[in-house]
């Protein structure tokens, strides 16, 4: 349960990616129209205050840095967005950099690029430049930390780092490590829907049943407020895995390679505008259930 004192004030915005998405640059006019058709982006700067918002894209996830900080120049450019900064944050040494701290305090909220979640765990964990992030996510309202893919996979405290989706179900098929923890009570995956990663999520809320798994379809994200209401955006769907109500599960004493079996796993299928309340683990219609 989220202690209610506790609730963060800013908001998070987990985005499930698109094939190849700032990964590979034969994805550029894909990487743009994506996120143009769908209103995603869009909803990215109206949370973080408009197109007069100071927003920093951290590229640090990407092998290719400069295409993938290029690509978003251009796409909030076309959106009236021209106050926007990129990191290419490569190793630990540049993270606590002064200058990238300054602008990392005066920015109104951060974008983390697609890539490889692994690498932002290992290059901002615990340094001064996440407990920036940390503090300014928990104190202040309004501030946005928004992900796509690895970007999003990252924020979790439990972080799905691999695992072949045709293998998952097997024990120590997905691997698990931790997060950056802006979110601690969920795990993310994206690409969900289209790479078939059911059962990957699944086994990841079954070493971990109460953690609420959330299924990034590609072209959705989830805009997470107050550190438990999820608002679905985009176009595809969100799954989500609630792991609190199983009565049996293997995951605990078979040896690795053992398929598991798990009792009474819940699964919600969430589309564009619909909400879910992560503390009382419920489907809802608004925002907030409390007024229904």
């Amino acid at each position: 349960m989220i202690t209610p004192e506790l609730l963060p004030k800013g908001v998070l915005i987990a985005i499930g990616g698109n094939e190849d998405k700032g990964t590979f640059p034969k994805s550029k006019k894909q990487f743009q129209l994506n996120f143009f058709e769908l209103g995603i982006l869009k909803r990215v700067i109206d949370t973080m205050g408009g197109t007069q918002a100071k927003i920093e894209v951290i590229t640090t996830a990407s092998m290719i840095p400069e295409e993938v900080g290029n690509m978003y120049l251009q796409a909030f450019g076309v959106l009236g967005c021209q106050n926007v900064g990129i990191m290419h944050i490569r190793e630990e040494a540049e993270v606590n950099q002064p200058l990238y701290l300054d602008r990392l305090r005066a920015a109104n909220g951060v974008m983390f690029s697609g890539g490889d979640q692994s690498r932002l765990a290992r290059i901002f964990s615990g340094t001064a430049f996440h407990q920036i992030l940390l503090d300014r996510y928990q104190k202040e309202e309004g501030f946005v930390i928004a992900g796509t893919s690895a970007g999003a996979m990252a924020m979790s405290d439990i972080m799905i780092k691999g695992g072949s989706s045709s293998r998952s179900l097997l024990k120590g098929a997905v691997k698990l490590d931790r997060g950056l923890a802006f979110q601690k009570n969920v795990i993310f995956d994206s690409h969900f829907v289209k790479r078939g990663r059911f059962g990957r999520l699944m086994e990841a809320v079954a070493t971990h049943p109460f953690k609420i798994g959330i299924g990034l379809g590609e072209d959705t994200g989830v805009l997470i407020s107050q550190g438990n209401y999820i608002e679905t955006i985009g176009s595809n769907l969100v799954i989500v895995v609630d792991g609190h109500h199983i009565k049996h599960n293997n995951t605990d004493y078979v040896t690795p390679g053992t398929p598991l079996s798990i009792e009474n796993m819940l699964v919600h299928v969430l589309a564009i505008g619909n909400y879910y309340d992560i503390r009382e683990r419920k489907f809802c219609h608004k925002q907030n259930p409390t007024q229904e």
